[in-house]
């Protein structure tokens, strides 16, 4: 199974005879065995399998080796939230008194768990443009730096990461790149072939598609040597919750993952539900499919508001004229996303009339689903912001966040001509 279209429908659940062909939902907390000794050794970490849902369930197990499997990863976790994802990723390689180096230029909720959350918890963020030189990102680098995050293509700003120089950089100071790549998919761009060691993503948006389940995951392509420096002693040392097992002697590439599972899983419960991992890997069956028609369509409804009088300006990366489009050209030739941004001639009043008036498009706190919907994150994900951090981020006061949906783009198009009218 070599094709990333037949894994999005096959991947992960391998029926046996007289198995169900479609992945059942194993809806259980707990699973039964014969006595206490084989219990025993799973707490242990010398047996594998499954004992209680928090920490690994059947149809979770299943959509993570298909999610893996689509990114090029060796294992992956599946969580609550992509807001959970993250931090699951960043907690388990940093402590109190580390610090992070992430891309100014990300989700809102991003922003403010890095900005506020983990420095109430004694982690520190500096955070640079995601078109620092190399240089610049070097700069921003201390000694007690943990690890460097970005957007593969940002939300809502869309910038596009050069995940290469990002990468370089990264593993010139023997720390690893985590790579959020919600936007694109593994469809568009697998950030692991060119250097990321870690990805996540907020799967409630494409990989999921419909807008009925929310959740996150992490994935570990097994790349980064852990070993190679002490700058990762919860990984490199015994642990002492699991009688002194160190985690890269025992499970060798795959150790980040297993950490995170047996360590943040367990002591924080970020599981993702049975019923919401079958309903996310219905998604995975036509992620494929999906996200063609979202960038077909979003290529096309970029193209009429670029031709607008009434449009400020357009932000879309998929266009030729883009500033980013030679990193688009080498990391996501396929095409981006559905996501444009946009802005409105008279400014907030007239992206507030704007969207009053839509009537396909709905306005709703969600991206990146079957359904064409808008959103104005400077009163919205982005309100937590200052003026100078949401500028920082790309937020502009008259921004408008389009997410083109996969109805037949003629009438999206139509959607936003008679809205305009108002304005």
């Amino acid at each position: 199974m070599s094709h990333i279209n037949t894994k999005c429908v096959q991947g992960g659940w391998e029926p046996e005879t007289g198995q169900s062909r479609v992945l059942p939902i194993f809806q259980s907390t707990t699973f039964k065995y014969s006595d206490a000794e084989i219990l025993g050794d799973m707490f242990d970490l010398k047996k594998s399998g499954h004992f209680y849902t928090r920490i690994s369930n059947p149809t979770i197990e299943a959509v993570e080796r298909k999610i893996a499997d689509l990114e090029g990863g060796i294992g992956a976790m599946l969580t609550s939230s992509g807001q959970a994802a993250t931090t699951a990723a960043v907690l388990t390689l940093c402590r109190k008194g580390d610090h992070i180096v992430s891309s100014n230029s990300i989700y809102g909720g991003t922003y403010n768990l890095f900005s506020v959350t983990l420095r109430q918890l004694g982690i520190e963020t500096t955070f640079i443009s995601p078109d620092s030189s190399e240089e610049e990102i070097e700069s921003a680098i201390r000694p007690n730096t943990k690890l460097i995050f970005g957007e593969t293509i940002a939300n809502p700003a869309l910038t596009i990461l050069d995940i290469e120089r990002f990468a370089k950089v990264a593993h010139k100071n023997s720390i690893p790149l985590i790579v959020d790549n919600t936007f694109a998919t593994p469809i568009n761009c697998r950030p692991i072939e060119f250097g990321a060691d870690i990805v996540i993503h907020s799967t409630s948006k494409y990989l999921d598609g419909h807008a009925v389940s929310l959740g996150g995951i992490v994935v570990d392509s097994g790349n980064f040597d852990w070993t190679q420096n002490d700058k990762f002693p919860q990984l490199c040392t015994p642990d002492n919750s699991y009688h002194g097992v160190i985690f890269t002697e025992h499970f060798g590439k795959a150790a980040f993952i297993a950490k995170a599972r047996l360590q943040m899983m367990r002591d924080m419960g970020m599981q993702i539900s049975p019923t919401n991992a079958f309903l996310l890997n219905l998604g995975l069956e036509t992620l494929h499919l999906r996200i063609k028609c979202h960038v077909e369509n979003a290529t096309s409804v970029a193209k009429y508001l670029n031709g607008n009088k009434k449009i400020a300006w357009v932000n879309y990366p998929g266009l030729e004229d883009s500033k980013y489009a030679p990193l688009v050209k080498k990391y996501l030739p396929n095409g981006t996303c559905g996501v444009i941004s946009f802005g409105i001639k008279g400014g907030r009043e007239a992206a507030e009339t704007f969207m009053e008036n839509l009537k396909l498009a709905a306005c709703v706190i969600h991206v990146a689903d079957a359904r064409t919907s808008v959103l104005h994150p400077a009163s919205t994900t982005h309100r937590q912001l200052t003026d100078e951090q949401m500028l920082e981020a790309g937020v502009s006061p008259d921004l408008i966040r389009m997410s083109v949906g996969i109805e037949y783009v003629g009438d999206i198009i139509a959607d936003i001509e008679q809205a305009l009218r108002f304005v």
